[in-house]
């Protein structure tokens, strides 16, 4: 009779948790029905990856959600019921901590990655990666935590702990914190990118090759590689020639004999620069000025626009050579720095 009645018992509590699992199953089931036919007409499928990630978490959630109904009904010794309501919690919080980290990692990462795929530099690249392992340590972090609650752990005095090993950490990777954080502001503000030419008050000139979680790193002209802490990177004065935007100027000087013919020498260079294949703006127009009565010379400044910063040393090599040429055909004297000593006798 006893083994007939634990038997029935058992029976029983299997059939009631087999029915609230089915029940909650076939609900979720046609909820997801319905939520998918709406996420296919979004224009994102982030929704559409949520659902299909998190399927499984919930269904897991589900089996010990009616686990944990069922032992309600279920006469066992208190001990070991309380043993069996930890382990079921234990699986609860695992499980809802997946769940958590399915929709965090979908939207944030996915988002941060659509943002950082935008730019050139791998420095947000680096942020996401970052980014990501916080998260992950973060939620983890939260997981341990509840699980230990679950169980009757002090969590507390943890946090207290965790806290105090936080600041320790946190004073010990000063340095590189302090170069992390600057990175991620030199990016976000946008003030560099990867390809820039800048200009640095140290003296560092070059192309920015790399923008790093640590540092970054410059190409000089002479194929030089300058590796600068971003700290520094962030507290100097930074000339960029790309911003506001790619178009540069370039000056050209250049002198005269005096006795030349002024207009003549401002047509003939001006047509010169208009020539310079597929490099100088028509808008602004070139500009050719005479500046002043020099010393030895009548000083001439040619003014034009290229498109990029990266064409300015081709036109500047090819304005140089076509405007001496040209120059040079027409007969005007372009003479070098001289001085007329007089002797009194």
């Amino acid at each position: 009779m006893l083994f007939d009645s634990i038997s029935n018992q058992y029976w029983g509590a299997f059939l009631f948790f087999f029915i609230i699992f089915l029940g909650l199953r076939v609900l979720f089931f046609i909820l997801e029905k319905i939520i998918l036919k709406f996420t296919v007409k979004t224009k994102t499928n982030l929704d559409d990856i949520i659902m299909k990630k998190s399927s499984f978490p919930i269904t897991a959630l589900l089996f010990f959600v009616s686990l944990r109904l069922t032992l309600k009904g279920v006469e066992l010794a208190e001990g070991t019921l309380n043993v069996l309501y930890h382990i079921v919690d234990s699986f609860v919080v695992i499980f809802v901590g997946v769940l958590a980290y399915v929709v965090v990692d979908v939207l944030v990462i996915n988002a941060l990655k659509k943002a950082a795929s935008r730019t050139k530099t791998s420095m947000d690249d680096t942020l996401v990666a970052l980014t990501h392992s916080v998260l992950k340590i973060t939620l983890f972090v939260i997981i341990v935590l509840y699980f230990l609650g679950v169980w009757g752990v002090e969590i507390l005095p943890l946090l207290g702990a965790l806290g105090v090993a936080g600041i320790a950490i946190a004073l010990a990777l000063q340095p590189v914190l302090s170069n992390i954080f600057s990175g991620a502001s030199v990016v976000f503000d946008k003030s560099v990118s990867v390809g820039d030419l800048v200009y640095l008050d140290s003296g560092t000139r070059g192309k920015v090759a790399k923008i790093g979680l640590r540092s970054t790193k410059v190409t000089s002209f002479d194929n030089e590689l300058f590796i600068i802490p971003n700290t520094k990177l962030a507290e100097s004065i930074i000339q960029n020639v790309a911003l506001p935007e790619p178009k540069s100027r370039v000056v050209i000087r250049f002198g005269v004999a005096y006795g030349s013919d002024i207009d003549k020498v401002k047509k003939i260079v001006l047509k010169e620069i208009r020539s310079v294949a597929n490099i100088v703006l028509d808008d602004p127009e070139p500009k050719v000025s005479f500046r002043k009565m020099g010393d030895s010379s009548l000083d001439f400044k040619a003014l034009f626009y290229v498109d990029d910063y990266g064409d300015r040393f081709d036109a500047i090599d090819e304005a140089n050579t076509k405007i001496y040429n040209a120059l040079n055909k027409s007969g005007i004297e372009i003479p070098f720095p001289q001085m007329d000593v007089h002797l009194k006798k």
